[in-house]
């Protein structure tokens, strides 16, 4: 199962990075003499390069509004301008949009005319980083995979606005001003291929619910979270990815195998209030606990199998994965204990 969701995610970009690149090399083929017809269609703020004709380049122009986009464009960058509106006037003939990068403008949410965005009916990644937005803006294109929308002043999300968005797969509200009312039970209803989701670098206290259940990467970095609820992780078996790092976990904050979960291979924990490791699964790879409280590290009490039958049944038996510890920023005097190498034979670095 986790070699399936690896795979997964694995053949998510690869897809991505090759689909892009035939598409670059079906039109490095074009004939030179239909170069012109492509230039002059170009608006004059913008850069079309003859190479890439389905690409329009605005960026870094000091624009305040949207060129109209022509109708073969697939690929359109509007990022670093001083764009705050988008209307549909501009996008009238460009029904084959499936990315726009429109990060750092001014845009707001009464800025947004209602409807431009969800008449992008191909539109696959939408980039609204870096603006002014203080909601989710709706409606969206029901197509998107990506939709990133870090560092705004989001504190809302609108009723239902990903309930639609079936084929979502990352969805990133990092750095925002989101509270916990701002995430209600039914928040990520419909994104049920979504595979990250980022909403570290906001206002939460608690461990945010519902969250959907194939998610793979979860990061909650740079939160106020204190408590862990008891079987959190069994609404998301799939979690292989979980980031804590920066909030104020503390031992009474986690339940007693609260991490002892076989899907997560990647578990940071760095920046928080422990004192000691908390119990984990075996199938665990990466462990990062740096600048906790811990005073010491006893082997045998955290190993997540017994080291009796570990030493029985040697490689061939259930013995930890775990490669990577960091245990640095602690109170933890060296050498490394002992009985840490005999429980953790795999491991390859271990920073205290």
């Amino acid at each position: 199962m986790i070699l399936k969701d690896y795979t997964s995610l694995l053949l998510l970009f690869l897809i991505n990075s090759v689909w892009t690149r035939t598409v670059r090399q079906d039109y490095d083929d074009l004939d030179p003499d239909h170069w012109s017809h492509y230039t002059s269609e170009c608006p004059q703020e913008c850069f079309c390069p003859p190479s890439f004709p389905n690409a329009l380049y605005c960026d870094n122009k000091g624009l305040k509004e949207i060129p109209p986009i022509p109708a073969r464009i697939w690929y359109l960058y509007l990022q670093n301008n001083q764009i705050e509106t988008l209307s549909e006037k501009p996008f009238v003939n460009a029904t084959h949009l499936r990315w726009i990068n429109l990060n750092k403008n001014k845009i707001t949410n009464s800025g947004i005319e209602n409807g431009v965005l969800s008449k992008l009916k191909r539109l696959l990644y939408l980039f609204l980083e870096d603006n002014e937005l203080e909601e989710v803006p709706a409606p969206l294109p029901v197509g998107l995979e990506q939709l990133r929308l870090a560092r705004n002043k989001i504190s809302r999300i609108p009723e239902g606005v990903f309930s639609h968005l079936e084929n979502l797969t990352m969805l990133d509200l990092h750095q925002n001003s989101l509270l916990d009312s701002a995430l209600q039970s039914d928040t990520f209803q419909g994104l049920n291929n979504l595979m990250q989701l980022n909403i570290a670098k906001n206002s939460l206290k608690k461990m945010p619910s519902s969250i959907p259940a194939n998610t793979l990467q979860l990061f909650l970095d740079n939160n106020s979270i204190e408590v862990i609820p008891e079987n959190y992780f069994s609404a998301i078996p799939k979690v292989t990815f979980l980031r804590l790092n920066y909030n104020k976990l503390s031992d009474d904050g986690i339940p007693p195998n609260g991490f002892n979960v076989s899907s997560i291979l990647d578990l940071q924990l760095s920046h928080n209030q422990l004192t000691k490791i908390p119990p984990i699964n075996a199938h665990l790879e990466h462990l990062h606990l740096d600048h906790n409280k811990i005073k010491s590290v006893n082997g045998t009490q955290i190993c997540p199998v017994s080291i009796a039958l570990e030493e029985d049944y040697g490689y061939y038996g259930n013995i930890p994965r775990l490669r990577y510890l960091r245990l640095d920023g602690n109170e933890i005097q060296p050498p490394i204990p002992l009985d840490i190498m005999i429980c953790f034979r795999l491991l390859q670095a271990v920073v205290i």
